[in-house]
C-alpha cells in the first residue's frame, strides 16, 4: 500500500511539473526596456558606432542594466528593438527574448528562464526519483529473471525492458539534475557557463552568486513550504538582478599601500541603480553590503590584497 501511495505520488508531481514547465510561458522583458518610436527612429537614422551607442545610453540611463557586450557596449537586441535587461538572451527558436533564458530545450518545446526555471527543476527531480523508484522495485523481478524464477511467458521480457529503460533514465537524469543543481548553488544560467556575464569594468563569472543560501532563495523563494510544490515562487522580476562585490582586477599593478594604482580614489557601489523591491532584500542582511565596510577596507594600508570595490554604472 505505501509502494502504491508512494508512486502516485511521484507520478502526479511529475506529471504536475512537466506540465507547468510546457505550458508556462516563458516572460519577456517589461515596456520600460522596449525603445520610444523616437529612440527607435533616431537609431535607424544615425550610422553604426558611437553615435547608436549614445541613443542606446540615453534610453537605457534610468534602467537597472549593469552588463554590457564584450566590446563594452549596451546589449540591445535588433529584432525586439528593446535594451537587454541583465542575463535576458533572444532565443532564435522563439524569436523573442527571454528573461534569465538558461536553454531552449527540445524536450519541453519551451524556452526555460525566469518563469519556468523552478518547474524545470522540479520535473527533473521528480523524474529521477520515479525512475528510481520504478528500477528499484522491479529489481527483485529482474533478478528471477536471469535466474530463471518467473514464469516463461511474455511478461518477464517487458519487466526486462522495465529495468533497463528506468536505470538508463536514473543515470542520464542524475547527471542533468545534479548540473542544474550546480548551476542553482553558484547563481547561473547554462548561457552564463559558456560566456560569463560582462560588467563595465570586467568580466566576473559569479557577478550574480550571492552565497548558497541566497541563491537557492532566488529560484525557490523564501516561503519553504512551496519549495517542492510546482507553484511559482522565484524572487524578483526577472529585469533586475543583485550581485555580489566585484573583485578589482588583479592584473592590474597595486601600489605599496595595497591600493590599486589606477583607482585609488575610486570607492564605487554596485549597483548604483536602485534594484526591485523583491531583489534588494536579499542584501540588507549581509555587512559586506554596506558603505562603510568599503571605506573601512580602503583605508588599511598594508594589506596583501587590494580592497573590495563595486561597480558603478552611468
Amino acid at each position: 500500500v505505501v509502494c502504491l501511495v508512494a508512486y502516485h505520488i511521484f507520478f502526479m508531481l511529475f506529471v504536475w511539473s512537466y506540465w507547468k514547465t510546457i505550458f508556462t510561458l516563458p516572460m519577456n522583458p517589461s515596456k520600460e526596456f522596449h525603445l520610444s518610436y523616437s529612440d527607435k527612429e533616431s537609431l535607424e537614422r544615425e550610422p553604426r558606432g558611437e553615435s547608436q551607442q549614445e541613443v542606446l545610453r540615453r534610453a537605457a540611463k534610468d534602467l537597472p542594466i549593469y552588463t554590457r557586450t564584450m566590446s563594452g557596449a549596451i546589449r540591445y537586441c535588433d529584432r525586439c528593438h528593446l535594451v537587454k535587461p541583465d542575463r535576458c538572451h533572444h532565443c532564435s527558436v522563439c524569436d523573442k527574448c527571454i528573461l534569465k533564458m538558461d536553454h531552449h530545450c527540445p524536450w519541453v518545446n519551451n524556452c526555460v528562464g525566469f518563469s519556468n526555471y523552478k518547474f524545470f527543476l522540479l520535473f527533473l527531480a521528480y523524474s529521477l526519483l520515479y525512475c528510481l523508484f520504478i528500477a528499484a522495485t522491479d529489481l527483485q523481478y529482474f533478478i528471477k529473471f536471469w535466474t530463471n524464477g518467473l514464469p516463461d511467458t511474455q511478461a518477464k521480457f517487458h519487466i526486462m525492458f522495465l529495468f533497463f529503460a528506468a536505470a538508463m533514465f536514473s543515470v542520464s537524469l542524475s547527471s542533468l539534475f545534479g548540473y542544474h543543481c550546480w548551476l542553482v548553488s553558484k547563481n547561473k544560467s547554462t548561457l552564463e557557463v559558456f560566456r560569463a556575464p560582462i560588467f563595465r569594468h570586467r568580466t566576473d563569472k559569479n557577478g550574480f552568486s550571492l552565497g548558497f543560501s541566497k541563491n537557492l532563495r532566488q529560484v525557490f523563494g523564501d516561503e519553504k513550504k512551496y519549495w517542492l510544490l510546482p507553484v511559482f515562487s522565484s524572487l524578483g522580476d526577472g529585469c533586475s538582478f543583485p550581485t555580489c562585490l566585484v573583485n578589482q582586477d588583479p592584473e592590474q599593478a597595486s601600489t605599496p599601500g595595497g591600493l590599486n594604482s589606477t583607482s585609488k580614489n575610486e570607492n564605487h557601489l554596485f549597483p548604483a541603480k536602485p534594484l526591485r523591491d523583491s531583489q534588494s532584500h536579499l542584501l540588507t542582511d549581509t555587512p559586506s553590503w554596506s558603505e562603510t565596510t568599503a571605506k573601512a577596507e580602503k583605508g588599511k594600508i598594508g594589506m596583501s590584497n587590494p580592497a573590495l570595490t563595486m561597480e558603478n554604472e552611468t
